[in-house]
């Protein structure tokens, strides 16, 4: 059973939900930031047996040197069990070489947090061609969560009989889970990307016309997947086009790209901080937790 719950100041709002779930203290993780941009941490002195960190890795080639950084110090302040909870994971898309001489970043990263930690939960990681956690983090407990069911039962509360559109394949998992037994109907559009701001989306064989669309996906980063299924959703005569996705990343200006397109509202798990965030993992986190 997990004793003490260190979390970062930036996720302090889903931490103290975690925290109260667990029923266990929080500590905040004091950080101080040099002008040459290295970081200074400081921790309890004196840590129980059992912790959980909670760091998204949004933003994640500083996150990930002061995550090590905290989680060396947890171990020489006490802490024999040590637990990752990480929201959003990054670098679990690179999971094959897909040219000679490519890093498969997944299987680097995930060799690293298993060195560290005894477990790693998360929540929709973006695994495709590997089946569960426990590969990513070998010989350490893997637990991958999912918020489809809280966003799905979000959505059939505020637009009962909602289509729900994965803008590709990859999110069929998700958009399936979320309409099951909802009375929301669900269908798959085909994306091909040119780059990283520069997509086809092409919607599925289905009559939007005079319908509430919701997009569904596990992740927003530049918006531009979003922007062209609303496009081609209103084109095709949808009354209304909203969006549900798990991790609302939005770098720069891609909400207000998404919003321009004619997307009336924006539904996120709280799995990154973001003003969009609707439903709370803190529940789902904890119980993962409990289990381990």
């Amino acid at each position: 059973m997990t004793s003490l719950l260190l979390a970062f100041d930036d996720e302090a709002r889903l931490a103290r939900a975690l925290s109260d779930e667990l029923s266990v203290p929080l500590a905040l993780v004091d950080r101080h930031v040099f002008p040459d941009g290295e970081t200074r941490l400081r921790l309890p002195p004196a840590l129980p047996p059992r912790v959980a960190i909670l760091r998204g890795l949004q933003q994640p080639n500083a996150k990930l040197a002061e995550l090590l950084l905290a989680a060396a110090g947890a171990r020489e302040l006490g802490a024999i069990e040590l637990r990752l909870v990480s929201p959003y994971l990054a670098y679990m898309r690179q999971d094959m070489a897909f040219a000679p001489g490519e890093v498969v970043s997944q299987r680097h990263v995930g060799r690293l947090l298993a060195s560290v930690f005894d477990a790693v939960v998360t929540v929709d990681p973006h695994l495709h061609r590997v089946a569960t956690m426990d590969e990513v983090v070998p010989g350490r407990r893997g637990v991958a969560l999912s918020a489809a069911d809280l966003l799905g039962a979000l959505v059939a509360e505020r637009l009962p009989g909602a289509l729900l559109l994965a803008p590709d394949e990859e999110a069929e998992q998700w958009v399936t889970r979320a309409a099951v037994g909802r009375g929301l109907g669900h269908a798959v559009c085909r994306k091909q990307r040119h780059g990283d701001r520069d997509v086809d989306v092409a919607l599925p064989d289905v009559d939007v016309a005079g319908r509430a669309v919701v997009l569904f996906d596990d992740v927003a980063s530049t918006g531009r997947t979003l922007v062209t299924a609303a496009r081609g959703a209103f084109a095709r005569g949808a009354a209304s086009v909203d969006v549900a996705v798990t991790h609302a990343l939005f770098v720069g200006d891609a909400l207000a790209q998404v919003r321009a397109a004619g997307v009336r509202h924006v539904w996120s798990a709280d799995t990154v901080p973001h003003e969009t965030n609707a439903v709370s993992v803190a529940p789902l986190v904890a119980a993962a937790l409990r289990a381990i």
